[in-house]
């Protein structure tokens, strides 16, 4: 955004009050608490969203929590679909105490996996453990989460290393799917090891093109309802006012969160 031309609108998550229903007749109705995906202009007091990025929340569930999902909570329930059945399997979740990792460590407990988590810092174990976490592994490459591998899924988001390392712990039939590059873009792994493993793959993920096939509304109104249930429990690190947006986002930025951040749009 601060490389952006003037009048960019920034934002991808938001959660509200619909001021005006489809003309349609599609979607929810007028006066309905809702959360939505945009691919940029969320961050407004007043945004256009088409119905099928659009999903009415339940009354338990508040507008903070609810502001949490659509970026990292879609992105989570996504890459995990790429993995199939997950019940009795292994998945490991790098950049675990992120949060798309958190998310994904509480979907994969959910759908039966055994789940392995992935940090860089001692302070950020306990965090992943609360989440879901079988097992929680401290390194800075990745190296040593391959004692509790092979695993049938891993969802990365750290690159470098931590990717290269993540593509010899495959099992046969297993998938990396890549959704971010956190540590570095610059990856070396070893494709002999990745193509003897058999039928191993690396699935590269972007919500942008996700929502393409799969529509956010689905996948908001799933996790909405689970959160609902008490089944999914966003972890919100800071909430203040979207005037404070600069110095929330250099701190995400630097990894000074873990979790979500949530902006309240002030009172005219």
């Amino acid at each position: 955004a601060e490389a952006s031309e003037a009048g960019f609108r920034p934002g991808w998550d938001l959660a509200g009050t619909l001021e005006r229903a489809a003309a349609d007749g599609s979607g929810p109705k007028e006066g309905s608490r809702v959360v939505g995906f945009l691919p940029s202009g969320a961050w407004a007091e007043l945004a256009a969203v088409p119905t099928n990025a659009l999903a009415e929340l339940p009354e338990s569930v508040s507008f903070d929590e609810a502001s949490t999902l659509p970026v990292a909570g879609l992105t989570a329930l996504y890459a995990l679909e790429e993995g199939g059945n997950l019940l009795g399997r292994s998945v490991l979740v790098t950049g675990a105490s992120g949060g798309a990792g958190q998310f994904g460590l509480q979907l994969a407990r959910a759908a039966g996996a055994r789940v392995v988590g992935l940090v860089r810092r001692e302070e950020h174990a306990g965090i992943v453990q609360e989440a879901g976490a079988h097992e929680v592994v401290v390194d800075e490459s990745g190296a040593a989460a391959g004692e509790h591998g092979p695993y049938h899924l891993v969802l990365e988001s750290v690159g470098g290393d931590v990717l290269g390392n993540a593509l010899s712990m495959l099992a046969s039939g297993g998938t990396c799917v890549s959704f971010g590059t956190s540590a570095s873009a610059e990856v070396q792994f070893d494709a002999r090891a990745l193509y003897l493993t058999g039928s191993a793959r690396l699935y590269g993920f972007i919500l942008f093109h996700e929502v393409l096939a799969r529509p956010a509304s689905d996948g908001l109104d799933r996790l909405a309802r689970m959160i609902a249930d008490g089944r999914l429990k966003p972890h919100i690190e800071v909430e203040t006012s979207w005037t404070e947006v600069g110095k929330v986002a250099a701190r995400l930025i630097d990894r000074g969160y873990t979790g979500k951040a949530v902006l309240r749009v002030d009172p005219a």
